[in-house]
């Protein structure tokens, strides 16, 4: 009930998805976040931070070996949907009208790192918001091998999820007080997780300008 009645305010801030949702919707948002376009916009990074953070407390119950499994097929999952509509709706998103969840230029953006930095794209991209999300699309979208796709997807996941959660969680053990400071943390991370993908953005811009001007 009390998850139901989260606002859309409340899902961009990690501490009252994991008080109010627990182990269900953060799961729920890891799976839409890394496969689903609309996903975008969630807080992926500092949610994860902040699961490793809360975890075995009585916010989160979860013992953090059986949470970073669950955390992992999640993301796999995610990433293998997101796939899959990739595949499927080639042709209808490259049609498709732009709007708050849809922009041709988070595809762009993601396709000049898939260029840079090829199927490494899918272990470090999971690092990076948009690009998590929109390079499992992408990588549909151009019909990549799904087994290639898989094991990479697989290795981005485990990367992403080990890092984030094993920080939160050894920090917030070595550092008990950090808890009573985890909305400046959770700030700080998101303007942190910006920096990248604020300048693939630019780069791409500047791609495109180039091309034009040929």
């Amino acid at each position: 009930m009390l998850a139901a009645a989260l606002t859309f305010k409340d899902l961009l801030n990690p501490e009252m998805i994991i008080q109010y949702g627990g182990l269900v919707l953060l799961l729920v948002i890891i799976f839409a976040e890394t496969g689903l376009f609309f996903g975008f916009f969630l807080p992926g990074d500092s949610l994860l931070f902040a699961a490793g953070l809360l975890c075995e407390s009585k916010y989160l119950s979860t013992p953090v070996v059986v949470l970073i499994p669950l955390l992992i097929l999640a993301a796999v999952l995610g990433s293998t949907v997101g796939y899959g509509f990739g595949r499927w709706a080639k042709h209808y998103l490259e049609r498709r009208k732009e709007n708050f969840f849809y922009k041709k230029k988070y595809i762009e953006m993601t396709e000049t790192f898939y260029q840079k930095y090829g199927m490494m794209a899918f272990v470090l991209g999971r690092f990076l918001p948009i690009v998590r999300t929109f390079v499992t699309i992408l990588a549909g979208m151009s019909r990549i091998d799904f087994k290639k796709f898989w094991i990479y997807n697989l290795l981005g996941a485990s990367a992403w999820i080990l890092t984030m959660v094993l920080a939160g969680y050894l920090l917030g053990n070595a550092f008990p007080g950090l808890i009573d400071h985890l909305e400046i943390i959770v700030v700080a991370m998101i303007l942190v997780s910006a920096i990248p993908v604020i300048t693939a953005f630019f780069r791409a811009q500047r791609k495109m300008l180039k091309e034009k001007m040929k």
